[in-house]
Parts: C-alpha cells; sequence; structure tokens
C-alpha cells in the first residue's frame, strides 16, 4: 500500500488528541522527542548544538573585514559609504565595459559588504530581544496596574452604593415606624380607634370628689357645707400665720 508523507508537520490536534488522561495513565502515549545531540539542518544550513547564537563569519567560511575589536555603529558607517563607492564604481563599469571581469569583482565586493553588514545588525538582535521583553514585561506590567486601579475604583464606587443603600434602609425604616405611630396619635380615620376608645373608661368628677350626683343635683347644702369648710380652714392658717409672726416680733425685740 502506497503511503504519502507530508514534509509539514501534522495538525496541532493530531497530538493533542493523544495526550489523553486516560493515555497517560496507561503509559500509551508518546513520549517527547529525544534531543539531538548531533548535528542538524535548519533553513538549508548545518547547526552545531555548541554554535554560538551569533556564528563568527569565519565559521561559515567568509573572510572578516572588520578588526576584532570594533563598534558597531562606527563599522555600519564604513560599510554604507564602501557600498555607495562600490556600487558607483560599478555604475562606471557597466557604462565603460559591461562584458569585463572587473564587473564581476564589483559584485563579489557588493556581495561581501552586504553580508558584514547583515552580521553586524545581526549582533543587535540579543540586545534588541532584551529590549522587546523589557518593552513587553512594561507593558504587562502597565496592564495589570491599570486592571487594579480599575478594580479598586468599582469596589470603592460598590462600598459607596452599599453605603447609601444601608442609609435609604435606615432612613426607610425609622419613616416606616413613624407611619405606624403618627395614626394612632393623630387619629388617622384610616386607622379604626373605637376598639381603644372603648377599652378608655371615662373619668368620673363626682367618685374622685367623693360625690354623687343624687346629693349635689337638688341638694345645695353639702356643697355650701364643703366650701364654707375651706372658708374656714383658710381663715385658721391666716390666724396662725399671724401668730407666728407675732412670736418673731417679740423673739426680736428680747435680743
Amino acid at each position: 500500500e502506497t503511503q504519502t508523507q507530508s514534509s509539514m508537520p501534522l495538525p496541532i490536534m493530531k497530538y493533542v488528541d493523544q495526550y489523553t488522561d486516560e493515555a497517560v495513565k496507561r503509559g500509551i502515549a508518546p513520549k517527547p522527542p529525544v534531543p539531538i545531540q548531533t548535528s542538524y539542518e535548519m533553513f538549508g544550513q548545518i547547526c552545531h548544538q555548541d554554535d554560538a547564537i551569533i556564528r563568527p563569519l569565519e565559521s561559515q567560511g567568509i573572510s572578516q573585514l572588520h578588526p576584532e575589536v570594533y563598534d558597531k555603529r562606527s563599522e555600519l558607517k564604513k560599510m554604507t559609504v564602501s557600498i555607495l563607492c562600490s556600487f558607483l564604481d560599478l555604475l562606471d563599469i557597466l557604462v565603460k565595459a559591461g562584458v569585463s571581469t572587473a564587473r564581476d569583482e564589483k559584485i563579489e565586493d557588493l556581495n561581501l559588504l552586504f553580508i558584514h553588514m547583515h552580521h553586524l545588525i545581526n549582533e543587535y538582535r540579543p540586545h534588541q530581544a532584551r529590549e522587546t521583553l523589557k518593552v513587553m514585561m512594561a507593558l504587562q506590567k502597565k496592564n495589570l496596574v491599570d486592571v487594579g486601579d480599575t478594580l479598586c475604583k468599582n469596589m470603592e464606587k460598590a462600598s459607596e452604593i452599599l453605603r447609601q443603600c444601608s442609609q435609604e434602609l435606615a432612613t426607610i425604616s425609622v419613616l416606616t415606624s413613624l407611619d405606624v405611630d403618627t395614626p394612632l396619635l393623630l387619629g388617622d380615620p384610616g386607622i379604626s380607634t373605637s376598639n381603644s376608645a372603648n377599652d378608655i373608661e371615662p373619668m368620673n368628677i363626682e367618685s374622685v370628689l367623693g360625690l354623687n350626683s343624687s346629693s349635689v343635683i337638688g341638694q345645695p347644702e353639702p356643697m355650701m357645707e364643703v366650701e364654707q369648710s375651706y372658708h374656714d380652714d383658710m381663715t385658721n392658717n391666716n390666724s396662725v400665720e399671724d401668730k407666728d409672726m407675732l412670736m418673731c416680733s417679740v423673739i426680736d425685740d428680747m435680743n
């Protein structure tokens, strides 16, 4: 049977479906690939495990034009000027002798200069990666801080809303209690007070004074006697006060 082999990897779900909980428990899930110990090919180039991140030009079979210790910025400026001059020389060669060997030599010079410039730019990649990570982390931090500030503001708003609601509920409870008590005090016609009126016994004035209606009505003598006795008591009290004043004046004279 003919099998078709694709140069592209399988879809990701083809791998995910093989790592179910049951497959992992039974030990039938595929094992991770073994790390490569030898050289490997990537983008058409042979790579090794101990290769540096930025491989030197000599390891790639390319002669190095700049010195061992150099300033990247100044070397890039020099290479830019060299590329411009080489391009002008190439144009002059094409005008004068387009089929001469000098044309191929100048093209090789331009190719070497571009390779060196590309190499110098690649040496900035680690620094670029670090700065990119710094920017990403700063952005993530800013987003987290903004989310935290927004959460704190929402919590403060919620607390303020809850406080206002509690105050309103307290006010409503007080008003409700006042509304329940006020009809009884003001005689609200909406509330029946017949039972309360029936429960209150009328005050009997005659019983308080020790009189009855039969003895008062039609018989004025007892009332006159009460009034006369009250007048006599007041007279006796006045006479006692006069005697007290007299005794006080006698004692003052003796002193």
